[in-house]
């Protein structure tokens, strides 16, 4: 029997019906949508490593045995003392990395062209379970019913304000307020230049761009994408299923087209 799923207003009542979509009965696979996202990770890493002569551009020279020293290489000229620096070695000041980081280390990893389209089909369908939305932490009305599809004048909507107007309308007010809140992270990243982290919300996808984009990128937690560019990095992030997303009428339609042929 053919599924249906409700078209919704921007005042949040339903207009009409459509079928759902046959790629939302894909089976879940959180095994292939997780390697599928590591590997898009990579993808992003840059290769870094350090000069092969860092740490040992000096002549640090050791003294040898039979002095009441270490064997340490130390800087030749520097004097006695505290002065008489060591060099060159791991456990020394200045020098060398005992394991440095190389650039030629492969840590960009493939992944095959249909196992991509099948962690995007199975991410898909796993935002149409609401039990697997509700264990990722999104707050919602729960007469909201998902997938949520929207009327095609959702993706001409100009001012950040009437998108958060329908987004409550809908009943994401909770949601909204908790990715609105802003922590700071646990651990040495906040030294790291991501010192605070923030909820993610409600993912809406659009056929095209009529000002949308514009006009949702302020929201906390907010993201926007065309149906052409889901991607699992979207529909799971961290590698975690079950995303609420808000769909145009027009981005349902074409999602078979796109992910299912």
């Amino acid at each position: 029997m053919e599924q249906k799923v409700n078209v919704l207003s921007l005042e949040g009542k339903p207009v009409k019906t459509i079928p759902l979509p046959a790629i939302f009965r894909t089976p879940f696979r959180p095994d292939i949508i997780n390697r599928v996202f590591v590997a898009a990770i990579t993808h992003s890493k840059q290769p870094q490593g350090v000069n092969e002569k860092a740490g040992q551009r000096n002549n640090a020279e050791s003294s040898g045995v039979g002095r009441g020293v270490s064997r340490v290489p130390r800087i030749r000229g520097a004097g006695t003392g505290a002065a008489n620096q060591g060099n060159f070695v791991p456990q020394a000041r200045g020098g060398r990395q005992a394991f440095p980081p190389k650039v030629e280390k492969i840590i960009r990893k493939e992944i095959n062209k249909k196992e991509r389209l099948l962690a995007i089909r199975s991410a898909i369908a796993a935002t149409a379970n609401k039990a697997k939305i509700i264990e990722r932490g999104h707050k919602f009305d729960e007469n909201l019913e998902v997938p949520t599809v929207l009327v095609d004048d959702f993706e001409k909507l100009q001012k950040t304000k009437e998108v958060r107007d329908v987004l409550q309308a809908i009943g994401l007010t909770n949601d909204l307020e908790r990715a609105s809140i802003k922590k700071i992270r646990a651990g040495k990243g906040k030294m790291r230049g991501r010192k605070y982290k923030r909820r993610k919300s409600a993912l809406l996808v659009v056929a095209k761009n009529d000002g949308i984009f514009r006009a949702a990128r302020n929201i906390p937690g907010i993201d926007i994408v065309e149906v052409k560019h889901l991607s699992t990095e979207l529909l799971a992030p961290g590698g975690r299923c079950g995303r609420l997303l808000i769909w145009s009428e027009s981005a349902i339609n074409q999602v078979n087209s796109l992910f299912l042929s």
